[in-house]
This record gives C-alpha cells, structure tokens and sequence, in this order.
C-alpha cells in the first residue's frame, strides 16, 4: 500500500514527528516491577491497560521493569491483566492514572492450576505427543478455531471422522463463532488427505479414553530486544467480524475485510470511530465475507469476495462500490475469489482474480468484462493463492499447493514456475515490492522467503521453531522482513542482514493472518487483525 494510501498522507505528518519525540521523552503515565515467588522478578511477561475499547501493552525487561510511553495511555481507570504462559494475575488488577501524578505499581503473579488453558496452539503441538508429520496436521485446523478445542474433545476415530466430513461442508471463511455451508462440499480427499489416518492420531491426543498422560510443553518466555515493544489492540464492535487483511493510512485510518460479513470496516484510531461499508451481495444464499484488501494505483480499495464470487472496487472518495462477477460460462456452485490483483491494472485497463476451485487465475478487461482463465497446473498439482501484478501487469502468484513463484506474462500469456529450494513449501502469501522482488511466506516449510526475478534466485530464512506455519511476509524500508500466524501468538521481525530474528508477544491467543507495514513513520508499524478476536492490532518495536 505505499505506491497507494500511505504515499498521499506521508508529507502531511512530517511536522508531527517533532511532537511525539517531545511525547517520548515525557515520564511514562505507568511503570512498574512484575514478579512472583517462584522466579522474583519476571522477565517477558506482558503487561496490558485497558480503557474502552483500546488496550496497551509492554513486556517486562530483565529486572522485571516495566513502563508505558507517555504518549500511549491517558488519564483515567484502566484494567489490568498480563500473559505469562504458567502465572496468573494475582494484583492490582485495575489502576487509576492521574495526568499530573504518574503511577509505580509493583505486579505479583502467581502459578497457575490450569496451565492447558494458557497453552498456544503451537504449544499444544509441541506438547501433543506423535510424529512431526501427525502434529503439522492441527495446522489445517486452526483456521476456523484453537488446537485446544481438539484435545479436550471426547471423540473417538469414528466420530472425528464425522467431524471432519461435516466440517468439509463448511466454507473457508467459516470460524467457530459463525460456521457457513458451502454451496457445494469439498472432497474429503481435497479437504483433508488420509483423514481417516487424521481422526484415527486425534483420538490418540484427546480425552476419548480417559485424562491426557503427557507433559504440557511451554515455549520460553521473549528476552532482551524482544521485550522492547508496544502492542495496542482496538477491539471491533461485533465478536463476529473476522478482520482478515488490514491495511492502514499514516493518519492511523485502518481499513478492513471482514472474512464471514458483507462488509468493508474503517477504523479511525484517533476517534475510535468504527463505520461499516456494506458490500453488494452477488449470490444470494451463497457463504458471505471477504478475504483479499488491495489498493489499486488510483487508491481506490479492490476486495476479494469468497464464495459471492468475484470483486468489488471501493471508491474512498464517493464510498461507492462497483461490483465485477465472473461471466455465466465461468461461474460454478464452488467458484471462489479469495485474490484480487489491481496493483497495476491501469497499464492495460486489466485486473487479475484467482480461483481456489479451478487452480487457476482470471484476468478480466474493464472495458467490456473479457474474461479469461489462465490454468497454470492443469497438466500437474498445485495451486495459486496470493496474487499480485508487477509493473508491467504480469500477474505473480504464490503456489500454496505446492512450492513455487509462478508468473504470467500479461503479453504471452506463457506460465513460469520457479521451485522454492525448500520442497512443499507451500508459499501462502506475500508481496512484490518496488525492486520487483517477491517476498512470501513458506507456510507448509517454516520459512519466509524472498525471489529476485531478475537474478532468479531465492533467499529463505528458517523461523525459529517448529508449527509456526508463517502465513505472510512483508519487508520495511530498514531491511526488516515480518511475518506472523495462527499458531504462536507473536510476530517475527527479521533482520535480513544479519538473520537475526525478534519475537514479540501479542497480549492473548491470535489467529493471524495477513500483515501490512506503514512505512510513512521514523519507524515502520507493523499492523495485523486478529481474525478470531475481532480487534485491531499495532505493533510498534521500541529499536
């Protein structure tokens, strides 16, 4: 979104900067010391204020220090709560700040009785005893609800393979908190290889014969640099809305899909002022919600409409919707737009969609709605999921059901594959980025990866740690490389330079999906919805 929204407000905020670094230096509002019997002073333990809607957070360094930037809380009375896998909030549990008196409170946690409550979905998996191979399949589950769901069933192998049938009726956009039926059910095969193998190893792992006899396993606390972040959450006001893609203005103007309603959402940050947008319904009956957020050159939003089936481009200036659907040749019971790709469709006067249903991507003509499929893996496996144009609106796309970089020459047509070094990497989503170089996530070989077109080589960065399934990726201007997911409840950070990663915690459990970062600031702000939380997040390191 720099070649769009963020290019047009970056000028306007360069007086601001003065401002916060005056805001900086003021004495933090709140600070504070976290410990408990067991440990004393606690390192990597996040401290969280609430006030309405918004919540702050920071994480405690090795002294157990902790401290608020004046410019994040306000006065007035806040709840407070923390997450430190194995502790519970013993007290204060709630504070009332004054602007001209700061607050020192010292923090006592306490050892929980119920740690599998606390567990991660990546904590589950480490825990949960079976082969790596076994364990990677909770991955497939953790898009519509947690892994602790699983294990604390009761089913036996039949029964879960009931559950999963029935699950495959389900649509993508589907979570636990507002199931939707597919017009047409998936294959079982298709929606779950050997599932019968799958029910069988979760009936090993749940309570169907009785109490888990295996130890729960923790991942450590964050250390050091990992602690030097600032996380605020802006809850949304409907726990239903699943805020999929993001994408934010410098002014703090954030922009959302909701991936299971009918909506376009808009969160002004500064106002706390929620608006909906209300998309065209295209296929009455049919699953609702939107999956891809794109800006287009012209800065105008373009969604990727799921089962309604094909896009709409959304007008800022006139908030007005106009809607493209796939022609009646085209169109079947399962069509599925999850991508849209307008980055550069005023080159040609051609937008790009793909199709999870046909393996394949549609290009489309503006003028008068030409509609052509292109079938890169007709002849072999694989799929595309992201897509994006490059400057000569080429269409990139990332094979999440397999392992490469493909590209479709906009003049030719001709398809080129480029395998991952990793195999089954099943690269899920990314961007292309102004040097034409494609970075993604490697959600099935625990990478994040980078492919420079005109070298034809690649570069890829293990993530530290098994079950992360990286979903996206997105570089900022200082050489950093980001990432997140629906397992572990942090974000990555990644220094390319140096390969060095950082870990920040996120205050709660977070199904994480596609990330942006602002570039327009000092520092770059890393933004992401929690898709199963119906909240906002900004994430902002301290180096």
């Amino acid at each position: 979104m720099r070649h769009g929204i963020s290019a047009v407000f970056a000028l306007a905020l360069l007086p601001l900067f003065g401002l916060a670094a005056l805001a900086q230096s003021a004495p933090p509002l709140l600070k504070g010391k976290v410990a408990s019997t067991e440990e004393g002073a606690m390192e990597g333990v996040v401290v969280s204020a609430k006030k309405g809607i918004v919540t702050v957070s920071v994480v405690s360094n090795e002294k157990g220090e902790f401290a608020f930037p004046a410019d994040k809380l306000s006065p007035g009375d806040y709840a407070l709560t923390i997450r430190a896998t194995g502790y519970n909030l013993e007290g204060p549990k709630s504070v009332s700040l004054a602007a001209d008196k700061p607050a020192a409170i010292d923090v006592k946690l306490v050892k929980t009785r119920n740690l599998a409550a606390q567990l991660t979905n990546l904590e589950w998996m480490m825990s949960a005893p079976g082969t790596d191979e076994q364990r990677k399949a909770l991955t497939n589950c953790t898009n519509c609800h947690s892994v602790e769901r699983i294990v604390n069933s009761s089913y036996n192998a039949e029964e879960f393979l009931q559950v999963i049938q029935r699950m495959a009726q389900y649509s993508n956009n589907s979570f636990y908190k507002k199931p939707q039926i597919r017009a047409e059910a998936r294959d079982i095969n298709r929606f779950l290889p050997n599932a019968d193998k799958v029910a069988a190893y979760f009936a090993t792992i749940n309570r169907s014969e009785g109490e888990r006899a295996w130890e729960l396993k923790t991942m450590p606390r964050v250390r050091g640099a990992d602690t030097r972040v600032v996380i605020t959450e802006y809850d949304l006001p409907e726990q239903t809305i699943q805020p999929h893609d993001v994408l934010a203005d410098p002014d703090g103007v954030v922009w959302h899909t909701d991936f299971s309603g009918q909506i376009l959402g808009r969160l002004d940050t500064k106002t706390l002022q929620h608006k909906t947008f209300e998309v065209p319904l295209q296929r009455k009956g049919w699953p609702t919600g939107a999956l891809d957020l794109e800006p287009d050159p012209e800065g105008n939003l373009w969604l990727g409409l799921m089962f309604q089936s094909g896009a709409a481009k959304f007008d800022r200036k006139t908030e007005k919707f106009t809607m493209f659907q796939l022609p009646p040749d085209l169109i079947k019971d399962d069509s599925q737009q999850a991508m849209v790709g307008p980055q550069n469709w005023t080159v040609d006067g051609k937008f790009w969609m793909q199709d999870p249903a046909r393996r394949g991507i549609y290009r489309v003509d503006l003028k008068d709605g030409k509609t052509q499929l292109f079938s890169p893996f007709e002849k072999g496996p694989g799929g595309p999921y992201s897509i994006f144009s490059d400057k000569k609106n080429n269409i990139w796309f990332l094979d999440f059901g397999g392992e490469n970089i493909g590209k479709i020459d906009a003049q030719t047509g001709v398809t080129t594959l480029y395998p991952t070094p990793t195999k089954r990497s099943r690269p899920r989503r990314g961007r292309i980025d102004a040097e034409g170089r494609v970075w993604f996530g490697e959600f099935g070989g625990e990478r994040i990866g980078m492919f420079d077109p005109k070298t034809e080589q690649f570069k890829e960065w293990e993530v530290p740690g098994k079950f992360y399934a990286p979903y996206d990726a997105m570089a900022d201007k200082t050489g950093h490389l980001w990432t997140g997911g629906m397992n572990n409840d942090r974000v990555l950070r990644l220094d390319t330079a140096t390969g060095k990663f950082n870990e920040y915690p996120l205050p709660h459990y977070t199904n994480v999906r596609r990330i942006f970062v602002d570039d327009s600031h000092d520092k770059p702000i890393l933004w992401l919805g929690n898709n199963h939380g119906a909240a906002i997040i900004k994430v902002e390191p301290l180096d």
